[in-house]
């Protein structure tokens, strides 16, 4: 710290946060896959299998358990932790979540919890960076890069997708795109993603091999495409957020992982897809194996018929969302990636299938599968970049750019019609947290009323007279006077232009005291007000000047002046190369 350009210092933290980061997607994704296997390699796909209705809630006891007794903190939900410690915490984040996400996620959908590990292994490397730069000593707008880092590093390294990592920190966590934040966020996705290739080869998490090259005429189904992933997305937003909603009124966590872990076992067991993250089933898809979604079931019948096997999809696509939102919301840990990644690929095939079915065109179910997760990936995260590149870049597609170009953009835009806010906003926007999409509130959140309190205003007793009044304004530069009594309690303001008209006329001097003259404030700030909620008043009222008190008592005045110089300031600072 001493003997580094503190530039230079960013770029080395950068490139040890992408290590460790990756290392830790790496440890994450083995840990769930041997666990997975470990637990269903012995399973028949030609029968069904009880282990199905025990595995979940065997898993979310086990996560339960965990977070209860060794972590003994909130550590579900990730993006949504990273975006309200960014917003309310200085981007302070406890540094148990280095390891706890990994063990709960490993639990949880090792044991076929149906939600993704991306999430906690996103929170995990946004822990990363974190914790290094307060052990550094960093400023606010430094470790706030640092966790940027570590989501970045954590993204590239388990879908080693670089470019996918560092668009996903630029367009959710919305980090300024400035070439000294942009820099950082690439060695640490490119290292992170290194990593992943140096442990597990080059081979993408969906192999993908095109048997049908994008043609003009299919373009406006690519549109058709975009339209329904974004219904999906708006129903993943919509049913999710209310069912979490009724399982948080069971107070009773026990209870709650019951009812959670048989409603979710019966699920799997009648729909197998929705065990785990749901890749196998989207990678059988994409390679035309479309037994795949009806292995150990008991519909494994309805692989010979077409439109029942289609049904089939449609309830698998309705079930998902509540047994993602039950499996996190009953004490299960995991994230929204995959299960919007399967969601999309079966919109996809669904879409592509039924079309087929009228024999009026001929698509490519397969490729149909792979675009299908980049329309509802835009839609359910607002997020089309990061849907584009991470598609590209898991699936070796790249040949098919443009439909998913246009797929995620028709996807974003329907569902921007209907929700303003994406699955891991609308939490904090609704409690008013959230600041990381608000550049003006983010500026705010990071000054303090304390520091642009006035206080050299002439205070007077209510008792004075008319005279003592202008003899004070006499000595006096401002034209606001506080009214206080012996206890320093704020009783009104006199205004210098309310009584103009009279402090000219000695004949009143004697006889008009400060308790006739006074009037009320239009409004009165609390000194531990927050600055937004500040300003709010101040557009409120219109307001130029408002006087601050605390516990009652009088401390001091806040001028739009003094708060617009030091919003400057920091302004400049905050968003500085």
């Amino acid at each position: 710290m001493k003997n580094i350009k503190e530039r230079q210092f960013v770029l080395i933290l950068s490139f040890i946060v992408g290590i460790i980061s990756g290392l830790a997607a790496l440890l994450l994704k083995t840990t769930i896959h041997q666990t997975h296997h470990f637990l269903t390699h012995n399973l028949h796909v030609d029968s069904v299998n009880l282990l199905y209705l025990a595995y979940p809630t065997v898993g979310i006891l086990l996560t339960v358990l965990f977070v209860k007794f060794f972590v003994k903190d909130n550590i579900g939900h990730g993006v949504t932790r990273i975006l309200y410690a960014i917003s309310q915490k200085n981007s302070q984040i406890k540094s148990h979540n280095n390891y706890s996400s990994i063990i709960a996620s490993t639990l949880t959908i090792g044991f076929g919890g149906s939600v993704g590990a991306e999430a906690p292994i996103v929170l995990t490397g946004a822990s990363i960076g974190s914790n290094l730069g307060r052990m550094f000593h960093l400023n606010y707008k430094t470790i706030t890069l640092m966790v940027g880092c570590g989501v970045a590093g954590a993204i590239g390294g388990i879908f080693k997708a670089p470019m996918a990592g560092m668009v996903f920190t630029l367009e959710v966590l919305m980090l300024d795109l400035t070439m000294a934040s942009l820099i950082p966020l690439l060695i640490s996705s490119i290292t992170g993603a290194s990593i992943a290739y140096f442990f597990m080869g080059k081979g993408v998490l969906l192999s993908y091999t095109l048997n049908d090259s994008f043609v003009l005429s299919t373009f406006p189904y690519y549109i058709l495409l975009g339209v329904f992933t974004g219904m999906v997305s708006l129903y993943f937003t919509r049913v999710g957020m209310y069912l979490e909603s009724q399982l948080e009124r069971i107070k009773n966590r026990y209870q709650k992982l019951i009812l959670g872990g048989l409603a979710l076992g019966i699920m799997i067991f009648l729909f197998p897809p929705l065990y785990g993250e749901g890749y196998t089933t989207i990678q059988a898809l994409i390679n035309g194996n479309i037994d795949g979604l009806v292995n150990n079931s008991i519909f494994y019948f309805l692989r010979d018929h077409y439109w029942l096997l289609l049904g089939y999809v449609v309830l698998i696509l309705a079930f998902k969302v509540i047994a993602a939102t039950v499996t996190t919301g009953s004490g299960g840990v995991g994230g929204i990636f995959a299960p919007s990644l399967f969601l999309g690929g079966l919109s996809g095939f669904f879409v592509a299938r039924f079309l087929n079915g009228f024999n009026f065109v001929k698509l490519s179910e397969s490729n149909f599968t792979l675009i299908g997760m980049a329309g509802v990936m835009a839609g359910v995260m607002h997020a089309p970049l990061t849907a584009i590149f991470l598609i590209v870049e898991i699936t070796g597609g790249y040949t098919l750019f443009v439909p998913i170009m246009v797929t995620a953009t028709i996807a974003y835009l329907t569902i921007m019609y209907f929700e303003p806010h994406s699955i891991y906003t609308k939490r904090l926007a609704k409690r008013g947290e959230l600041i990381t999409h608000n550049k003006d509130k983010a500026v705010l959140t990071l000054m303090k009323l304390g520091k642009v309190i006035e206080t050299d205003l002439q205070k007077i007793d209510p008792d004075a007279s008319l005279g003592e009044l202008v003899k004070l304004i006499s000595h006096s530069h401002r034209n606001i006077f506080p009214v206080v009594d012996d206890e320093e309690k704020l009783l009104g303001i006199v205004l210098l232009d309310d009584i103009r008209h009279i402090m000219f006329n000695p004949e009143m001097y004697d006889e008009t005291y400060v308790r006739n003259l006074m009037t009320m404030p239009p409004a009165v700030l609390e000194a531990n007000a927050p600055m937004d909620r500040v300003m709010r008043r101040f557009e409120e009222t219109g307001a130029w000047n408002l006087p601050v008190i605390m516990d009652g008592k009088y401390l001091g005045f806040v001028s739009k002046s003094k708060i617009f110089n030091v919003y400057r300031r920091v302004l400049v600072h905050f968003s500085d190369e």
